[in-house]
């Protein structure tokens, strides 16, 4: 099992700001004002982890990808803790003559496989769904 550090600090109101384990800087705001908010984070680490795999795999199976974005539509519990309870991966995959059971093939592989914020949040009880759109381009 690897170990990973980070740390957080507290700047101002509900303002922090955080290290990564790498290094980098991330701005934390409850109040949205100068950074997303923590559960707004963990939606884009959902993102960008599949978004990873997904390039990733469409790479290695030779498709000539241009360009993927994934937009999340989550729903959180209304009493605290205001968790998320279902998560919505929308793909949308450019390139030429991208075939649709690759791209369904990739997004399969990283919810089930390799994705790792996918499968915590789905063994945290997170229904989480996608689909995906391949545009010629």
């Amino acid at each position: 099992m690897s170990e990973s550090k980070a740390s957080v600090t507290w700047q101002e109101n509900k303002a922090f700001m955080g290290i990564s384990p790498s290094g980098h800087n991330v701005q934390i705001d409850a109040d949205k004002e100068k950074g997303a908010s923590p559960m707004e984070l963990i939606l884009l680490g959902l993102g960008g982890c599949a978004s990873y795999d997904v390039v990733s795999i469409l790479q290695k199976s030779r498709q000539e990808v241009t360009d993927v974005s994934c937009e999340l539509t989550a729903q959180r519990a209304e009493t605290v803790p205001a968790v998320y309870t279902d998560i919505h991966m929308h793909f949308t995959v450019k390139g030429q003559d991208i075939k649709e059971s690759q791209v369904e093939r990739a997004i399969k592989l990283s919810a089930e496989k390799y994705c790792s914020a996918s499968r915590m949040l789905v063994q945290g009880g997170v229904n989480v769904t996608h689909d995906f759109e391949v545009i010629a381009g």
